[in-house]
């Protein structure tokens, strides 16, 4: 996650270290009320040259950095509450209640509550039947892990389709540029300069479009190596748990005592 923090600040500060130069040179040269290259006018061209695109590019930008902000900082608790959890339970000796309630408040709101909580149910009910089955239990917390891992790459998909989306809109930005660049040609008296400079101003959409990609893959690489660790450490719980607990779910006979399975059922739920 270090990692993903650097690289992602590195492109981003990069990229608009160019742009804060422009727009500071352009400050500048304002206050000594020179002839403006880059003004808030001629960004308003350079959009309206793409015919609206570098708008549009201007939105997936800001959605990006919304998805990008919102999932580094889920997946970055998540990771670090989540091996916390895991310390907790694998430095206990045999689980109880007590111990699995302290847990389960920490895990409040983490992919690994789901499975302490059908560590706690499993505990009830083999407080009321005495025996377990592992393999019941470990395929309640496999269904548990599986329930939850679509919560941590939520919202990806936009991350990957905004790097795919991106650098194709920014070039057909540019394509229509071009059109608008070339078609001063059929003008009488046309400038050749005044085609270059238009086939410049076309090329911004295409590098604003390769920015955003850039960004967001270096974003979506980060945040799924980030999924991969953080299902491994659901794995993990999963292991831990079943060995502090002794294996798990009950075996379904009627217990001892004259209480139904219905009522020591009723009871748990009562419990829970």
């Amino acid at each position: 996650m270090q990692l993903f923090v650097k690289m992602s600040l590195d492109a981003f500060c990069k990229g608009w270290y160019g742009i804060c130069l422009v727009l500071g040179d352009a400050v500048y040269r304002a206050a000594l009320n020179e002839d403006l290259s880059m003004s808030l006018a001629y960004i308003i061209h350079l959009a309206n040259y793409s015919d609206g695109v570098l708008y549009l590019l201007m939105i997936l930008l800001a959605v990006e950095l919304a998805v990008i902000f919102d999932r580094f900082w889920f997946l970055r608790t998540a990771m670090a509450k989540g091996r916390k959890v895991l310390w907790m339970v694998s430095n206990r000796g045999k689980l109880r209640r007590p111990d699995l309630e302290e847990i389960a408040t920490l895990a409040k709101g983490l992919p690994e509550e789901s499975l302490i909580g059908v560590a706690l149910r499993h505990f009830n009910l083999v407080h009321h039947y005495g025996t377990a089955r592992g393999e019941a239990f470990a395929n309640r917390l496999d269904e548990a892990i599986f329930l939850t891992t679509p919560s941590l790459d939520k919202r990806l998909w936009i991350l990957d389709t905004i790097v795919t989306l991106a650098p194709l809109l920014g070039l057909f930005g540019t394509i229509l540029g071009m059109f608008h660049a070339f078609s001063i040609l059929a003008a009488p008296g046309h400038n050749p300069a005044s085609v270059t400079g238009g086939v410049a101003d076309a090329l911004i959409a295409t590098a604003c479009g390769l920015f955003i990609a850039m960004i967001g893959l270096l974003s979506f690489n980060a945040f799924n190596n980030a999924i991969d660790k953080t299902i491994f450490q659901l794995e993990s719980l999963k292991v831990v748990l079943m060995n502090r607990l002794d294996g798990a779910p009950v075996v379904l006979d009627e217990p001892a005592g004259g209480v139904s399975r219905r009522e020591a059922l009723g009871q748990v739920a009562s419990q829970a």
